[in-house]
Order: structure tokens, then sequence, then C-alpha cells
């Protein structure tokens, strides 16, 4: 789960992380209010979305004069944002972060993230913040220091002081960015997060250590211990058919394409979605109905995958262990029997009950069209995609 940049520095001066004054607003009255009670004559103002690269698509401002503030706000909020990272829809702008002017003298890089392949926790920092840390690891990778973490042991005093050392500071400031560096930890490890990233996080001219900006996200099967983590949850930031499946316990992840899928197994769909776009087409979604799925869990992603408009064809492929072929036929036909699809349905089962489900299906009179295999699941839908055109 992502959180907005005012809500992890929220989270990290809760951990004694430095951060910069700053004020939340939704409307350009407020965002004046807010340079108002930070006081001084200059503000960065930022708009929160759930994206990065937000300063290159004009998301971020530095305002010298409440009029500044308030044509930033009119142009941003109620709109949507597009940046490298958001695709070309973007993202709808309902909050704009006012955060004092800080008096910088070097950018630096610094984050926190679970490396799933080591089960280990990695530190990286780079002198080179303010920039894309992945160009930064192309062009210049001696540029980018690394600290492994054993999650057994926790992070140990030396190690934040070994990646202070390589960040070029100050003596006087070395101390202040490991102390710094140990609280990120602490925060990162006690939210259950998965990434905290800084950047920049900046050196001041009297040798302080800044968070200028925050990134955080969170180990979704973890927020039923993180309630307070839970609440920062901004739904108009999700893809609404991913929030949609979610309330449904449905595991579902939009994509680009224009044919609906809806498997059972990270790995048949995974599967699924190659041999689809083997066969010419293109998938509209990952769908996992998951084990022990019910007539009315199958109705329910029959709809879900609908209800995006550029779904011009379905493929139904299970693969039926804990599932039944049975329950997973009735849900289609108990949907075929409320409403209409005008698009190909193509679909594929096997395992247990495979018999009960295809008679189910051929009994129905409804149309639908069967395959035996998972390739001929994906030419047929594919082909009956194109046959609709």
């Amino acid at each position: 789960m992502n959180i907005h940049e005012y809500q992890a520095k929220k989270l990290l001066a809760k951990y004694g992380v430095p951060i910069p004054k700053g004020g939340i607003a939704h409307s350009a009255t407020e965002a004046i209010y807010q340079a108002n009670e930070l006081g001084g004559n200059s503000w960065i103002v930022k708009a929160q979305l759930h994206s990065g690269a937000r300063g290159k698509a004009g998301g971020v401002k530095l305002c010298k004069s409440h009029s500044e503030i308030s044509e930033f706000c009119d142009k941003l909020l109620g709109n949507n944002l597009v940046t490298n990272q958001t695709g070309p829809q973007g993202k709808m702008v309902s909050s704009i972060y006012v955060e004092e002017a800080s008096d910088i003298s070097k950018e630096l890089y610094f984050s926190i993230v679970l490396d799933r392949a080591t089960q280990k926790v990695t530190l990286i920092a780079s002198t080179e913040g303010g920039m894309d840390i992945e160009k930064v690891a192309e062009e210049t990778p001696e540029k980018i220091a690394k600290i492994v973490i054993d999650p057994a042991v926790g992070m140990q005093p030396f190690q934040s002081r070994q990646l202070a050392f390589t960040l070029d500071l100050p003596n006087q400031a070395v101390g202040v960015a490991s102390r710094a560096v140990m609280k990120c930890y602490r925060a990162f490890r006690d939210t259950d997060a998965n990434l905290l990233e800084i950047n920049p996080l900046v050196l001041t001219s009297d040798n302080q250590i800044l968070a200028i900006d925050a990134k955080m996200t969170f180990d979704a099967n973890a927020l039923y211990r993180r309630p307070e983590i839970f609440e920062f949850r901004d739904k108009t930031q999700e893809d609404p058919r991913e929030t949609n499946a979610a309330e449904h316990d449905l595991s579902y992840i939009g994509l680009e394409g224009n044919i609906g899928c809806i498997i059972n197994g990270a790995g048949l769909a995974m599967a699924t979605m190659d041999m689809i776009q083997h066969a010419g087409g293109e998938p509209a979604n990952f769908l996992d109905i998951g084990g022990g799925a019910s007539p009315e869990r199958v109705a329910t992603s029959i709809e879900l995958v609908l209800s995006d408009q550029n779904v011009e064809a379905i493929l139904i492929n299970i693969f039926a262990g804990i599932n039944r072929c049975d329950w997973v036929a009735q849900g289609i036909v108990d949907l075929l029997n409320k409403r209409d699809i005008n698009i190909p349905l193509v679909v594929r089962l096997s395992g247990t009950n495979v018999e009960k489900g295809q008679k189910i299906l051929k009994d129905s009179g409804k149309k639908v069209i069967t395959a035996n295999t998972l390739a001929d699941a994906a030419h047929k839908v594919v082909d009956a995609w194109k046959d609709n055109h």
C-alpha cells in the first residue's frame, strides 16, 4: 500500500527523523493559511499523489507570494497530473502540501528496501541526491553505497555511521546523519514497510540533515496489525478495478490490453497471459480467483472484468484442485442468466469435476466457447476477438 508524502513525513517525524515544517491543504485558501502559519516569504508547494517525478511534471513549485500559491493550487487541485510513473491517464490531485523552504547546502539520496531475493533489508545511499537513482546506478554506480541488514539482528550503530561516512559530509554532520539513518530504519522496521525513500535527503548550511521528500510503501499482508497505517489509504489514488477487487478479496492487477483473464493460481495466470500474447492478443488484467471459489465468487469476478471498458473478450482458465469445475461453470451460467455479455467468452476447465462443469456449460444453452488446453483457449479467445471486430 502506498501513502502520500505528507503522511510518510508524519510517520518519520514520530521516530525523530528531521523534516521541514509543513501543512496539508485541500484548497487554495487552506494553502495560503498554511503558508501564513509557517511564516517566511517563500514556500515549497507540492501536489500530493502516489507517484514520483512530480517536479518534472510541474507538480512542485517554489512560491514567493500568496498569489503564486493560489495560482498553483487552482491549476492542479481537482485535475489529473501526468508523470512518467502514472501512465497517460495521470492521477488526481486532491491535496497540496505547503512546506517551508530549506537552506540546502547539499542533496543526498537515501532509501531502505526489502530485498526479497536475499530476505534481508538493504540500505542505499548516494551523494547524487535529487536525481533518478536508476540513472545514477547506470551511469555512475561507484557513487552508490549499500549496506545489508539481517532483520534477525537489526541495524547496528556502526552500520549507520559506516553509511554516513560514504556521503562525503563535513565532520560535524556525520553524527547527525548517522542518527537520522538509524531513526529511518526504526520507522521502516516498526511499520512493516517495504520501501522508504528520501530523495533528496539534504544537508543544510548549518550542517543539519532534513528529509525534504519521503516515499513509503507497506506490506498489505501486515496492515491488519497496523490500523494506523491503513487509515492513510487513499482509494482515489488506486485503480478502481483493483480497489473493487480487494473489497471482494480477489487478486487483481489492471493492465493495458483488451482480453480479460480469470484464472486460479498466479503461475497459471502468468502462463495464460504469456500464451495470449503469443497468440497475438494483449491481456487486460491479472485476476486470480484463488482456491475454493464459489459460483458467487466466479460471477463477481466476471462482473469485475466486465467493468473495464477496454475488455473486448474474456478467457476463463481454471485448473481445479481445491476449486471445482462445476462451481466455476455454475457461476458462469448464473451470471449469463442475469445479463447478456456481448463479447466473446472462452472457458477452459480442467481438474476436479471437469465433466460436471462441461455438462453444466453445454446444457445451459448459453453462448460459451470451450477449449481443452491452454494453447487452444488462448488462440480461440484471440480469434474470437478478431472475428468480433
